[in-house]
């Protein structure tokens, strides 16, 4: 054999893995002994690798993520910064060597394989069928259009056949619209459950479904061309056969899972690791085709069930570890292989990394206008049309694993993986700007028409949106109700809101009970809800009509399924239970802060008068077992407290209920009303004194600690106070009490008589009058 065919090869044994610590290097350098070096050592290397990398991604994420970037962008930007490009090569290597990121990318790889198993997991199937054609022609223009043009392109340039077939090969990723990068994105921007969320959703389910048949046909055409046709028809009976076994055995097995498991507990152990182990197993394919190293995976999560029992237990025990571990390690690793770029290479179109340049921008912009046309022509708003061809527009992890594995194969070249890398960053800064830049989902939620009680027109009737959290409001609530004296001449519509955290699924579920759908909720709650408000209905037949609901999304983006429902209902009123609940001996029973920053929320967008319901026992009971319900109005003045009163005086006409006014008035001159509310005061306080049936009183006070002592007599002698939030009002019978606040979403005499240091049961409403824009 000739000199020029051999390789050299040096093998350090035993390896260097565990290194004897950062403080034996210190020591012996100061006694002269022999050099040690402790980052010779694999372990330590690849520790403090981890770590620069979560250190710079955590960093750069805490700043972008408060101009609406997705940490896919943070995640990203880091493997940038420590890349050559940036630190140059010397450097670079001295901080990650080509073997330390080859371990990265094994551990990332790893990580992107669990990402796109969990995205197959909380894939709703039955969205499919139930898209809309504004999504289903969205979704397939997207993909197509974009496709056709970049074909069409490379038919006309003067470039060699082989250049052009290794230009397609690399296509799929530009015309990509993936659904688990889309559904990322709409989550961190809080979009899910918005109604652009939901097509933008329903239109990636469609484009991710094309672009897997485009992805396994250009896989199979690559093998076909440098493999042989038989390896390439082998691996199509692979895909086949792997199609076959997931639809036809998995999925069914998934379904026998569900059924083994009683209502209401957790899927047994032994069922998660035999799944999980069926993953590694799927992942394991890439040691026999390569080319559907993420297929396989992908396949096994859309053959779980979304939701709970099962996908809910897939996703709590594994998301973690892969988004906060496993998956920024792949994308930084990704990020790590950029190269210097030449500039005059990529504005040359004659060289391969130009031509990439020409086919991805005209991809890029085929592709936005695609998903452009289907929205305009189905009449959505002109921002709405662009902020959803941005979201179409949008690259993420799927995106950078597609060239990614290319370019491990050799069909893509450093610089050509450089300049992909580097526009797939640009799409994941700039797409998501531009939605929040075009797209507000709370311009939604305003009325253009006063809805609260005050303006509802005489004997119409008055519709409600009832939240329901947990089992224990639902009697609250409808005792409420109740109280507020529903009859057949001023009759009371409910639309009931059963909330669910989302877990175990990408995309939210908003289900009308009513309408009979084969999709109800599995959970038992929502059955004791729609029970417990028909049984209500029919204790009440002609003077109320209910009308029920579950929405199944994540808390922080609730908001949306209250206020658009309250916005179609043409509601005046949302009743939201408290977040704090008590026992009967007045201790906390639970206390959700999630619910409490959704009626901080909900208050702030609500289209309709919004009142917090305070349930501390005596609401609980129902008005009948008493002669009289005792209700009091703490009225000091204002929009909110003339929206309580209005209420209140509908309970009032029932004969079981005894309310009473008590008016605290505040030293002339000594409050910051406008004269037109002072008119307004007069107004409704004139009609509630000539009323037999109120009682009412009025009473001069100087400051809060003496409002403070009124309210503290009353509470014990009373079941229901009903105050209004009064929020930014200063006034002379509060002053002094808002620094001891609390809970500012109840205002000040709500915050007072919601605290602790109350040991009645008296429980609050708390009213704030539809907020005018």
């Amino acid at each position: 054999m000739s000199s020029q065919n051999q390789t050299s090869t040096c093998l350090v044994l035993p390896p260097k893995v565990q290194s004897r610590g950062l403080w034996k290097q210190l020591s012996s350098t100061s006694s002269h002994q022999h050099q040690y070096h402790w980052l010779d050592y694999s372990l330590p290397r690849l520790e403090l690798s981890i770590a620069v990398i979560f250190v710079i991604t955590q960093t750069s994420h805490f700043f972008l993520k408060r101009l609406g970037l997705p940490l896919f962008t943070s995640q990203l930007l880091a493997g940038l910064l420590l890349s050559q490009a940036v630190l140059g090569k010397d450097v670079a290597e001295e901080l990650l060597t080509e073997e330390g990121v080859q371990v990265l990318g094994s551990l990332g790889s790893l990580g992107c394989a669990f990402f796109i198993f969990l995205a197959g997991v909380k894939i709703d199937h039955s969205m499919i069928p139930r898209v809309s054609k504004r999504a289903l022609y969205t979704g397939i223009s997207s993909v197509a259009a974009p496709l056709v043009f970049a074909a069409l392109i490379l038919m006309r340039l003067d470039i060699d056949d082989n250049t052009k077939k290794r230009i397609l090969f690399v296509s799929p990723g530009h015309v990509a619209t993936s659904f688990p990068a889309i559904s990322s994105l709409l989550s961190e921007l809080r979009l899910t459950n918005s109604e652009l969320g939901r097509v933008g959703l329903s239109s990636a389910i469609i484009s991710d479904l094309l672009t897997i048949v485009f992805v396994i046909f250009s896989t199979i055409w690559r093998m076909a061309i440098y493999e042989g046709a038989k390896n390439a028809a082998l691996n199509m009976f692979g895909v086949l056969v792997l199609l076959a076994t997931g639809f036809f055995i998995l999925r069914p097995a998934m379904k026998w899972i569900i059924r083994q498991t009683p209502e209401g507990k957790p899927v047994h152990p032994i069922f998660i690791t035999v799944i999980i182990l069926l993953f590694l197993l799927s992942v394991s394919i890439n040691k026999w085709n390569n080319q559907f190293m993420f297929l396989a995976p992908y396949l096994i999560g859309l053959t779980v069930p979304h939701g709970p029992p099962l996908g809910s237990a897939l996703v709590e025990k594994l998301e973690s570890m892969v988004n906060n571990l496993l998956l920024p390690l792949f994308v930084t690793a990704s990020g790590v292989r950029v190269t210097t770029l030449d500039i005059k290479k990529v504005t040359d179109f004659s060289t391969l990394i130009g031509t990439n340049a020409l086919i991805a921008s005209t991809i890029a912009l085929v592709k936005f206008v695609a998903a452009l046309l289907p929205a305009f022509y189905s009449q959505m708003p002109t921002n709405d049309c662009f902020a959803l061809a941005c979201i179409m527009s949008y690259k993420g992890v799927v995106e950078i694993a597609i060239f990614t594995i290319l370019f491990d194969q050799k069909v893509l070249g450093g610089e050509v993986y450089s300049f992909l890398a580097l526009l797939v960053l640009c799409a994941a800064i700039i797409m998501p700007l531009l939605v929040k830049l075009l797209y507000d989902p709370s311009r939604k939620y305003a009325a253009y028409s006063k809805r609260n009680i005050m303006d509802s027109k005489p004997h119409a009737a008055l519709q409600i949106v009832a939240c329901i959290h947990v089992p224990n409001n639902v009697n609250a609530v409808i005792n409420l109700l109740d109280v507020s004296c529903p009859t057949k001449d001023d009759p009371v519509a409910v639309n009931v809101l059963h909330l669910i955290k989302l877990r175990g699924q990408a995309t939210p579920i908003f289900i009308a009970h009513q309408k009979k759908r084969r999709d109800l909720s599995t959970c038992p709650y929502s059955e004791n809800v729609i029970v417990s408000f028909r049984k209500f209905e029919g204790n009440n037949w002609g003077a109320v009509s209910v009308n029920t609901f579950t929405a199944v999304s994540l808390p922080n983006i609730m908001q949306d399924d209250i206020c658009i429902l309250a916005l179609e209902k043409l509601a005046s009123l949302i009743i939201l239970p408290f977040h704090r609940r008590w026992y009967a001996d007045g201790s906390v029973e639970s206390d959700d802060e999630e619910i409490r920053i959704l009626n901080s929320k909900v208050l702030e967008k609500a289209p309709c008068s919004v009142g917090i319901l305070i349930d501390r026992g005596n609401i609980n009971r129902q008005i009948q077992e008493y002669p009289l319900y005792k209700i009091a109005v703490i009225f000091l003045g204002g929009a909110d407290d003339r929206e309580a009163l209005t209420f209140a005086k509908r309970m009032a006409q029932d004969s079981r209920a005894c309310l009473t006014v008590a008016h605290l008035a505040s030293p002339e001159g000594k409050d910051s009303f406008q004269e037109w509310d002072r008119v307004l005061d007069t107004v409704i306080l004139r009609d509630v004194k000539t009323n037999g049936y109120i009682n009412y009183t009025e009473r001069e006070v100087i400051d809060g600690p003496e409002t403070a002592m009124i309210i503290r007599s009353m509470v014990n002698d009373l079941d229901l106070i009903i105050v209004g939030r009064r929020e930014n009002f200063d006034s002379a019978q509060t002053s002094g009490l808002k620094e001891w606040s609390e809970f500012p979403e109840l205002g000040v005499l709500g915050d007072l008589i919601a605290s602790i240091e109350y040991s009645g049961k008296c429980s609050v409403l708390v009213v704030q009058q539809q907020q005018t824009k």
